[in-house]
Formats: C-alpha cells, sequence, structure tokens
C-alpha cells in the first residue's frame, strides 16, 4: 500500500473512526500534488485504516486525477445525471461506520450527500488533526516558501519606487499586482490590502480609488504570493513624506514587539507564549487601546493556517512550524502600523524567510 497513505491511516486510527475523508482544498493538494478547485461539484477522497483509497470524482476531473496514480476505485459521475449513484457505489464498496472530516473545508452537501449513502455513517469533525499534518513544513515546501516570499520582496522594492504623494491607493495595488505576476507569482496569496492614511487604521481594509495621498501619510501594504502551492504573508508600513514624531513612535513600538516575536521563536515555545512575548510591549506602550489583532498565524498551503499565534494557545512550536509574527496599532481615523515577518523555527531557534528591511522607512 502506497506510503503516502500512511499518516492518514495512523490519524484515523488514533481518532478511533473508520477513515479519513478529504475534499479540495490545502490537505488534498498536499496529499496528491494538484489543486482541484472548489465547486458545485463533489470530489471526495476516502482513505480507510485497512484497504486501498476510494474516491468520487467528477467525470470532468478524470483527466486530472488518472495521471496522480491514486490507487484505489474511482467512482465518477456527470452533470446530466447526478453524483447520488456514485456515493451510493462508494458506500457498497467500502462499508464505514464513522469518518473524520475538515469540519471547516467539507461542505453541507457533501456531508449530506455520505449520509444519505451510508445511512447511519458517523460524520466527526477533525479539522485540527488533520491539518495539523501539514504543520511541520518539509524541505520543499520551505523552498516554496522561500520562493513566494523573494517574489513578495521583489514586487515590494519595484512598487514602492513608484509611489508618490498624489497617488491613489487603487494605483498602487494595480501596479503591486502587476509586478507580483512579473516577478513569477503563480497567483495571489489573498487580495492585497494597501491602504494610507486614515485607510491604514484598518486592519483589513480595501484599497479606494478616489483618495490621494497626502505627504506624511503611513501607506500600508499587506500581500503575498502563491509559488509552488505555497504562501507568502508579508506586510510593509512605509511613510510617504515625513512622518509625525506620534507617528514614529508609533512605528517603534511595534517593530520592537516585532523583533520580540523573532527573539521568542524556538522549538518548543508555545504560540501562547510568542504572542505574549510581542503584546506585552504593546500593552506597556502609551498605544494599548490601539491593539486590534493577535500576533500571527500558520503559513502554508492555506495564508491562515494552525497554529494561531495567540495568547491561550498553549501548543508548543516544533521544528519545520512556519508563522507570521505581525504586531500592529490602529488609531481608527489617523493611521495603523503594520510590520508582518514570516518566521520558520529551527533546530537552532528561527530564522525569518522574510528579509526586507523592518527599520521605518520614508519615500
Amino acid at each position: 500500500m502506497t506510503e503516502r497513505f500512511s499518516e492518514f491511516r495512523d490519524l484515523a486510527r488514533s481518532l478511533r473512526v473508520d477513515a479519513v475523508a478529504l475534499v479540495p482544498g490545502p490537505n488534498l493538494a498536499r496529499l496528491v500534488r494538484h489543486e482541484f478547485h472548489t465547486s458545485e461539484r463533489p470530489l471526495v477522497l476516502v482513505i480507510p485504516i485497512e484497504g486501498a483509497p476510494a474516491a468520487v470524482v467528477p467525470n470532468l476531473e478524470l483527466g486530472s486525477w488518472e495521471p496522480l496514480g491514486i490507487e484505489g476505485e474511482v467512482f465518477d459521475w456527470r452533470d446530466q445525471t447526478g453524483y447520488t449513484a456514485a456515493f451510493d457505489a462508494l458506500a457498497r464498496h467500502l462499508p464505514l461506520r464513522s469518518i473524520a472530516v475538515e469540519g471547516q473545508v467539507m461542505r453541507v452537501f457533501v456531508s449530506d450527500a455520505l449520509r444519505a449513502a451510508y445511512g447511519g455513517l458517523e460524520i466527526h469533525d477533525h479539522e485540527a488533526a488533520i491539518s495539523g499534518l501539514r504543520i511541520c513544513k518539509t524541505r520543499e515546501e520551505v523552498a516554496a516558501l522561500e520562493q513566494a516570499v523573494e517574489i513578495s520582496e521583489t514586487a515590494l522594492r519595484e512598487t514602492l519606487d513608484t509611489v508618490r504623494v498624489g497617488d491613489t491607493e487603487t494605483r498602487i495595488e494595480t501596479r503591486l499586482l502587476g509586478a507580483l505576476f512579473a516577478a513569477g507569482a503563480e497567483g495571489l496569496a489573498f487580495s492585497p490590502i494597501v491602504a494610507a492614511g486614515d485607510n491604514s487604521a484598518r486592519p483589513h481594509a480595501h484599497a479606494r480609488p478616489d483618495y490621494a495621498i497626502r505627504p506624511g501619510d503611513a501607506l500600508l501594504l499587506d500581500f503575498g504570493a502563491r509559488a509552488g502551492g505555497m504562501t507568502s504573508d508579508m506586510t510593509r508600513t512605509v511613510f510617504v513624506g515625513e512622518p509625525s514624531a506620534e507617528a514614529r513612535d508609533v512605528y517603534e513600538t511595534v517593530l520592537a514587539a516585532n523583533r520580540a516575536g523573532h527573539a521568542a521563536a524556538k522549538p518548543g515555545v508555545t504560540a501562547h507564549d510568542i504572542d505574549d512575548a510581542v503584546t506585552s510591549i504593546l500593552e506597556a506602550s502609551p498605544y494599548a487601546d490601539r491593539i486590534r489583532t493577535k500576533t500571527g498565524h500558520g503559513l502554508g498551503r492555506d495564508v491562515h493556517e494552525a497554529p494561531y499565534i495567540m495568547r491561550g494557545n498553549h501548543v508548543p512550536l516544533d521544528i519545520g512550524t512556519v508563522f507570521t509574527n505581525e504586531p500592529g496599532l490602529y488609531k481608527l481615523g489617523a493611521f495603523g502600523v503594520r510590520i508582518e515577518d514570516d518566521i520558520l523555527v529551527t533546530k537552532d531557534g528561527s530564522r525569518s524567510l522574510t528579509t526586507f528591511p523592518t527599520e521605518l522607512m520614508v519615500i
């Protein structure tokens, strides 16, 4: 039996279920080395504790599925006839009483199709355990992350070289998108955040076409590239013209917190410990009322994945974990500052995959 399924078999045994079921998303992509899109057409791979896996696959995806070399039966279906018969065939071929699924990824109509085919099937949400298998990145995955970061940093340099007073956020966003793809991005990690002035105080702002950047404005850019199936996620806040004394002080406070996160990261340290080291610096500043977010999140095939770097999460970080270190302070109606790096936990401590300077930059 192919070794690629062994970790899922072991997981099913530990969870005391008969099988693990995967649907299109980061866990299936990591396993089969191909990304299938989520759509109205259900696709499910079921990996039992014993025996070969089996899958329900839309007929139009067979041309992509068959070259992957996944052993086991495939039950395909067409739009004209629907998927009910395929799920019924799966249930006859692979009798199951219980399965573990990705609760944040499997949609209700897919779980309903499984229940209808199997009758009394127990479906258990084990999102954390299934996704937890990909927390520690392989060398290949780290190399892809480094490539995504390099693409992002190249695009950021080129974009910042063009920014001037009077620019709009949407024009800057357009140039950033062009620079990302010109640098080799296979796709976007997420829709970029390009926010200036008071918009930079909104952590998830949208670019405005009608705001012209003014002298002294903060300009926050939060974005990432996709490469080799992995994503980068970085933020830099720069100032277009000389910032105010307050803005400088806020920036230095956030930078100190960011550096504390770097220093705290090492094997065995918990997500709680890192967030506490970072947030404590922000809380001790005169700007504690401007804290609006946790320190960060895991990074990999998903731009937001486990572990979440926040107080109360006492999961220790292992070698190979990658997370974002992104402290920020946000004064609504005025400006915000966020500095975000992608951190890899190594046997000797940690290494920042992002190398773009973090010192205050005036352009």
